[in-house]
């Protein structure tokens, strides 16, 4: 039975909130990054986590090697934002969840609205469209947060790449 009061509530999340980082923290030490360097930027844990989950065979897994992996890029994912976009785990009721709740990362998007993601929907997504890619899943998640400016690709077709990049020399 969950506390349903405030104190008990703010309690699990901080619970759930602390879990998702230790989780995290752990998958960056055995990927061979520091914990303190990690903490200082989850992005640095992204070419070793790649790397990693590009030599899994995911062909092989069974429901349980699924689940665990799906558990660490969940972690990954929230506290990645939580902790580069001053995003913040919370807690909705949900009767359609077997919990009877979910957890999202809110944050406050560029346009200076809320929006939430579910990095579990975000890392399901990922299974569903193999190759797993940490790159992409970020910047999906990113993108559902509002955190990345849109681009106008119409408006990109007459841009040469010159501009885009800059010229040699160019200060922009």
């Amino acid at each position: 039975m969950q506390d349903q009061t405030p104190n008990g509530a703010a309690a699990e999340l901080q619970e759930w909130t602390e879990g998702a980082h230790r989780n995290a923290a752990g998958l960056a030490s055995t990927l061979g990054l520091a914990p303190e360097r990690y903490a200082d930027d989850p992005l640095l844990l992204l070419p070793g986590l790649q790397s990693y989950v590009d030599r899994l065979p995911l062909g092989e897994f069974e429901q349980s090697d699924w689940i665990g992996l799906h558990t660490d890029l969940t972690s990954y994912l929230g506290d990645l934002l939580v902790r580069r976009h001053r995003a913040r785990w919370v807690k909705q009721d949900d009767s359609t969840s077997p919990a009877g709740y979910r957890f999202f990362v809110e944050a406050q998007g560029l346009d200076g609205k809320t929006h939430r993601v579910e990095p579990y929907d975000v890392v399901m997504e990922e299974f569903e469209n193999l190759p797993i890619e940490i790159g992409r899943m970020i910047a999906n998640a990113e993108a559902v947060l509002n955190l990345t400016p849109q681009v106008d690709e119409e408006s990109l077709g007459d841009v040469s790449l010159e501009e885009l990049m800059g010229e040699p020399g160019d200060s922009r």
